[in-house]
């Protein structure tokens, strides 16, 4: 008996201001606006029923249109501010998508264009993990941290530094240290009906981790951020597979 495969909903967030980079998501990475990546990689899978920007930016709405997205309706002022969290903003792009379309998904996947390295069989492997896991919530991608975590500390208001974390105490050697993970934003997946229903996924639910190696794990939200990762994609050391296809 064939089972029907899950249904997804890529929906990618992209705000028209940033401090840190400006208009970074219409920014040309590699040739192409950054948000593009994003948008390229989400039609190219079959796995993807609706790929959806979610922005309040007129201009990214037109270039998210020009590269096959949909984007249904701008996003409201109130969830588009610096201090937005990004869970109500997923909220709001599903249920504008699903009433646009008359229709409901199985799973929302979220890629953030500022973390364009991601491949289509990453998203393709995370998305049958979680098919494959029904007690799970969902699944984010992580990856061991260059530098271990437990040799971070924090200086209290007495001035004294502190361990950041219990777990350090009597460590002395790196190879001491547990093997520690770090989200790392290239893809995140969660069960729609834990979208509608939890108020944050940190801190709820069950979530399974997808690693990826940390080289790949690219966040871009500064100008040196942005062209180290352009260097590196134009220098080959990150494969970009829309980008050989445009070639």
């Amino acid at each position: 008996m064939n089972v029907a495969r899950p249904t997804t909903v890529a929906v990618i967030p992209a705000r028209g201001k940033s401090r840190g980079l400006p208009d970074k998501n219409l920014r040309k990475l590699a040739g192409l606006p950054l948000i593009a990546h994003s948008i390229l990689l989400a039609r190219s899978l079959p796995e993807i029923d609706a790929c959806v920007v979610s922005t309040d930016s007129p201009n990214i709405r037109e270039t998210a249109e020009d590269f096959g997205a949909s984007v249904f309706g701008l996003r409201p002022a109130e969830l588009a501010g610096d201090e937005t969290p990004m869970w109500p903003v997923l909220r709001h792009a599903l249920e504008t998508t699903c009433e646009a379309l008359k229709r409901s998904f199985d799973f929302l996947l979220l890629l953030d264009p500022t973390s364009p390295t991601r491949s289509p069989e990453q998203v393709t492997k995370a998305l049958k993990r979680l098919a494959g896991s029904p007690e799970a919530d969902g699944i984010v991608s992580v990856s061991q941290p260059d530098f271990n975590p437990v040799w971070h500390g924090v200086l209290e208001k007495n001035g004294w530094m502190e361990d950041l974390d219990d777990r350090a105490v009597g460590i002395q050697r790196r190879q001491d240290a547990p093997r520690i993970l770090r989200i790392n934003g290239l893809l995140y997946a969660w069960r729609t009906r834990f979208v509608r229903e939890s108020p944050s996924w940190r801190g709820a639910g069950r979530h399974l981790a997808f690693e990826t190696p940390e080289s790949q794990a690219v966040s871009i939200d500064t100008p040196e951020q942005f062209a180290r990762t352009d260097a590196l994609i134009r220098g080959g050391f990150l494969k970009l597979p829309w980008l050989e296809e445009r070639r």
